[in-house]
Formats: C-alpha cells, structure tokens, sequence
C-alpha cells in the first residue's frame, strides 16, 4: 500500500502541498521571533532614554545596566553594553512604534544597526529599509550599497521607456537603471578595450550582478546571432524574471555617439524575433559607456522604436605611473612594522 501511495499523483500533490505550508509556516514563525525581538529592542532603548531624560543619568548607567542584566539573563544574548547603546540609539531614529513593528521589525537587529547608524535622514533610513525588505539583501550588500549612495543612482538612467513601454512595466524598468554603475571591482588601464571590460565583469560576475539588481538571470556574453546569413554578437544577454523580457547590455570603453542606440536597436528587434517567445515582453536594450552627454543621448532615443537606456559606469582608479614609485612596497611596509613592533617590545 505504501508503495502505490509512493507513485501516486494524488501522494505527490498532498506532500508537495504539505512541504509548501510547512516552509512557509516556519518563516513566519522566524519573522514573528525577529519582530518581537526587534520590539524588545526599541522598548529597552525608549525606556533608557527616558528615564536618562528623567533622572538625568549619564552614560555610566548603561554600563551598569549590562552588568546587571548579563548576571539575570546570562544566557540571552544582546545584552552587552554596545548593543544597549545601539537600542537607545533606535529608539531615538525611530518615534514610530508602528514604523517599527511593520518595517524596521522585518529586518534582522544588525541590518537596522547599519542603517541607523550610517544615515541620518529619516526618508533615506526608510529607503534602504524598503530596499532591503525587496530584495533580500545581506548586512554586506547593504553597506555596500549605501557606500555607493544606490538612492541616488537608481532609476537614473536616461532612457525612452516612458515612450516605449506601457505602464507600469515603464516605471519598472526606469527603476531597474542606474547611472552610473560602479564598477570598483574592476582596475582598467586607459588602453582597453570593450573586450577587456567584458572579460573583467564575467570574471567578476557575482559583482556585476549585484550591481545590476534582483530579477537578472546572465545567458551568455558574446552571445551569437544570425541575421540575414550574417553573424552578430551581443556583448552580454540577460533575462529578467520580473519584466519577462531579454536584456541586451552594449559596453562601450569610451563616449556615447548616437550611433550606438541604432545599433542597440537592431540587436533589440533581432533577439525579439530569434530568441523571443509569443509571452516574453519586448526587449530591453542598455548602453554603458565611460562617459555621455545627457542632451546629445536624448537626441538619440527620441525616436527609437526599442526600450532602450544609456548610462555611465565607473571604474577603480588606476595608480599613476608617476606615485607608484614614491610608494613604499608591501615588503617595505613589513620591516618598518617589526621595527615599530620591536621598539615598543623594548620600551614595555
């Protein structure tokens, strides 16, 4: 009997379903933890800062309240004397109790710790709480992308969406661009070319998707199309699971010239007739170049028939030949760190 119910539809759906209600139950029962944890929290923090307000206590309070705390709860974590300044700090970001059970409640203590402490703006704070919450972003990609100012890049992009695209798969897709696009991981040297900067991201390719954002899944890079019995090659393909749609992505080492939307325009119309499907939406197509005259691309998508959008990236500086000899080596730096570390050794 077992081994019938093995091979059954029926047993398959009823335990696929099961598994599905189990997982779910079980993040929410995680999320639920880290509310009420994230809560405890803030409400430690307002009831220091009041009665610090009240009494006029000073810092040494705090210091006193760890101790005290550690000895009652010595197996709870969370209570040490940092993590009490950081909870008098959240609860002075955050007058919001609602604001706090519904949006900063939702993110892990640490990922908050980040936010608070970073920004200062309250609109800014609740972006990259959004942010987070949208895209599941670990404590590192968010300090990386508040380090890189993402609020001030996303859906910068000079594009021909709003035209091109219906609404609101055009809001979307504006918000998916940045300008420009940091490109740190990557050092160049001025004499590369396209080549050099394609073979950098893929060899850095869990960077260049982070920078890119959620919903990109990489098809291939050079990626070869037949026209007319002729071959192109797409610098890099993407599909994005949220637009339904192929994403060309052009580089360019240099300016933009109007030339290139036209040439973006035809890999558009090609990969919508020769990879795309009856349910996929049109294709996408992004420019990225060292630099653009903003007034000189809008020239060049006006009338351009496909989505397209331009948009600058920025590299690691390279050394200039002329420091790098005033530089001291690594080898250099080790022996004046011993002697330092000898002096002292001495002195003590």
């Amino acid at each position: 009997m077992t081994s019938s119910l093995e091979f059954s539809p029926g047993y398959v759906e009823l335990l696929e379903q099961l598994k599905t209600r189990i997982r779910s139950a079980r993040l929410q029962a995680i999320l639920a933890v880290n509310r009420d944890l994230i809560q405890l929290y803030w409400e430690i923090g307002r009831t220091i800062l009041e009665r610090q307000e009240r009494e006029g206590w000073g810092a040494k309070v705090i210091e006193r309240l760890a101790a005290d705390l550690r000895h009652e709860f010595p197996d709870m974590r969370g209570l040490s004397r940092a993590n009490l300044f950081y909870m008098r700090a959240f609860a002075g970001a955050y007058q919001d109790e609602q604001f706090v059970q519904q949006a900063a409640g939702q993110l892990p203590w640490y990922h908050n710790v980040v936010i608070f402490t970073r920004l200062k703006d309250p609109e800014l704070r609740e972006w990259y709480i959004r942010a987070c919450l949208e895209h599941g972003w670990s404590r590192a990609v968010l300090e990386a992308q508040i380090e890189t100012s993402l609020h001030e890049r996303q859906g910068k992009a000079i594009t021909n969406f709003a035209r091109t695209l219906p609404a609101p798969a055009s809001e979307l897709a504006q918000q998916l661009l940045k300008d420009p696009y940091n490109f740190d991981f990557l050092t160049l040297h001025d004499e590369a070319v396209e080549r050099d900067l394609e073979r950098g991201l893929l060899d850095h390719l869990q960077g260049f998707m982070l920078e890119l954002g959620a919903g990109f899944a990489f098809v291939g890079s050079q990626h070869r199309l037949d026209v007319g019995g002729e071959d192109f090659y797409i610098d890099l393909l993407f599909y994005h699971l949220k637009l339904r749609c192929y994403v060309v992505v052009d580089l360019k080492m240099g300016a933009f010239k109007p030339e290139y939307a036209g040439k973006l325009n035809f890999y558009c119309s090609a990969v919508d007739d020769l990879l795309g499907h009856a349910q996929d939406n049109p294709t996408i197509g992004i420019l990225l170049c060292k630099s653009k005259n903003n007034v000189i691309v809008e020239y060049a998508l006006r009338d351009v028939a496909k989505p397209l959008g331009v948009a600058e990236y920025r590299l690691a500086q390279v050394l200039p030949e002329y420091l790098k000899g005033s530089l001291p080596t690594v080898e250099q730096l080790e022996t004046e760190l011993r002697a330092v570390e000898r002096k002292v050794m001495r002195e003590a």
